[in-house]
């Protein structure tokens, strides 16, 4: 398998030529939405250029645009591992799309049934289950968490479920701690409840594959802008789960779940974004993963282990550099020799600095982090740090550099012993 070469691929996202005073920046900021590669961008632009037209005309633009649509539901299809296109269905984004289609699920429900959700999710994957079982009169039942490593508490989830039990929401990847879900054994304890499962993957799809038939999932959901597309949000449910559901459309719409005209820029720009995958495993897969067979879903699953397999070994860096830096607590798994459990997020708290302030430090050294609950509002309640701002995030994706993660392990460490990265005093 050839090294992956990361100066190669930042090459090819034009943000990351970014530089303030005279220093390139470091985007950390990933887990809120990634930065794209310069071929999403022609493909927006290009879309503009060259079809832009509603769909459905007996006319040029629009027949272009017709098949584009296509091709991009069948993109995602094949990155997700789907059966089928029509398993795809577009929105706004992920919480969007989860709004909808949960009013089409929980319509299937009784007064009385019950929807199992998570301490661990962000919102989008529980506001909307609470706001539809108090419509309807369903039971919320919410599996806890371990709060020493942030990882679910599987015993918790075999209390939750019973026989009422019709549909269990969690997430593949927690977006705050980064900790990984076994989802196919959840999966499987949930079918074997009866109940429905729906699966928030967009904190994981950036950094591994997704295979829904192997997983066994009714429903997966993520958002393109956060695996170098447009703002795009991608649902996938079993096509037989889809067709018996009742849909809340306008009476001739051509799509049972998409809604309204949709953007078919955006369209574009997932398609691009699916072939910039697809690129890197022909360069930087394995072979055994599919890489050079010409393949699509053999060459996207080698780009995504790729990816995964290098996001390891600056994840690792990360942890350790953390580890070695006196007033830093990591929340969520800490141990570098289970990186394989855990996405390159890092949610970390400073002895005597707020979230906020190491924040604003830091993005004045030209480091883009994040700092707060990230909507993982029940989470960051649970881990006792919501009262005090929350957490600070660090997110590295695979055009993240070794380089940017030891900058960042230098300013970190000037912070924790109380040293400004300016020539202002450091904000308490």
């Amino acid at each position: 398998m050839p090294a992956f070469d990361v100066s190669a691929i930042r090459a090819q996202f034009p943000a990351l030529r970014r530089e303030q005073d005279g220093t390139p920046v470091v985007f950390l900021d990933g887990p809120g939405g990634t930065q794209v590669p310069e071929r999403v961008i022609d493909a927006v632009t290009g879309y503009y250029r060259a079809m832009n037209a509603n769909s459905g005309g007996s006319f040029v633009t629009s027949r272009a645009t017709d098949a584009m649509a296509g091709a991009a539901h069948a993109a995602v299809a094949t990155l997700l591992g789907a059966a089928d296109p029509g398993e795809v269905k577009f929105g706004y984004n992920m919480t969007t799309l989860t709004f909808h289609v949960s009013r089409s699920i929980a319509a299937s429900f009784a007064a009385g049934d019950e929807i199992v959700v998570t301490t661990l999710d962000h919102e989008a994957n529980v506001s909307p289950w609470r706001a539809v079982a108090a419509d309807r009169g369903l039971v919320v039942r919410t599996v806890d968490i371990h709060p020493e490593d942030g990882t679910l508490d599987l015993d918790s989830l075999d209390a939750a479920l019973g026989p009422r039990t019709r549909l269990v929401a969690f997430g593949y990847a927690s977006n705050a701690l980064g900790t990984i879900n076994p989802v196919g054994e959840i999966v499987r304890r949930a079918h074997a409840a009866g109940a429905l499962t729906f699966v928030d993957a967009v904190h994981y799809a950036p950094h591994g594959s997704i295979d829904v038939r192997a997983l066994d999932t009714d429903f997966l959901v993520c958002s393109v802008y956060k695996w170098f597309g447009p703002h795009l949000g991608a649902l996938y449910g079993k096509a037989a789960v889809l067709d018996r559901l009742p849909a809340y459309k306008v009476r001739p719409a051509h799509d049972r779940y998409e809604t309204g005209t949709p953007s078919f820029e955006a369209f574009a720009g997932t398609l691009a974004a699916v072939e910039y995958l697809r690129d890197l495993g022909r360069k930087y897969g394995d072979g055994a993963d599919g890489a050079g067979t010409g393949e699509v879903r053999g060459e996207l699953v080698a780009a995504m282990r790729a990816i995964a397999g290098y996001e390891r070994s600056i994840g690792r860096r990360m942890l350790d550099g953390l580890a070695a830096i006196p007033g830093i607590h990591v929340w969520g798994i800490a141990d570098p020799a289970r990186i394989d459990e855990r996405t390159p997020t890092f949610a970390v708290t400073l002895d005597g600095i707020s979230p906020a302030d190491a924040a604003a430090e830091l993005g004045r050294a030209g480091i883009f982090t994040w700092d707060g609950d990230f909507y993982a509002r029940g989470l960051i309640e649970r881990l006792g740090t919501y009262e005090h701002g929350g957490v600070l995030r660090l997110g590295l994706v695979h055009y993240s550099t070794a380089a940017e993660v030891d900058r960042t392990l230098e300013a970190l460490a000037h912070l924790a012993a109380g040293a400004p990265l300016g020539s202002r005093p450091i904000a308490r």
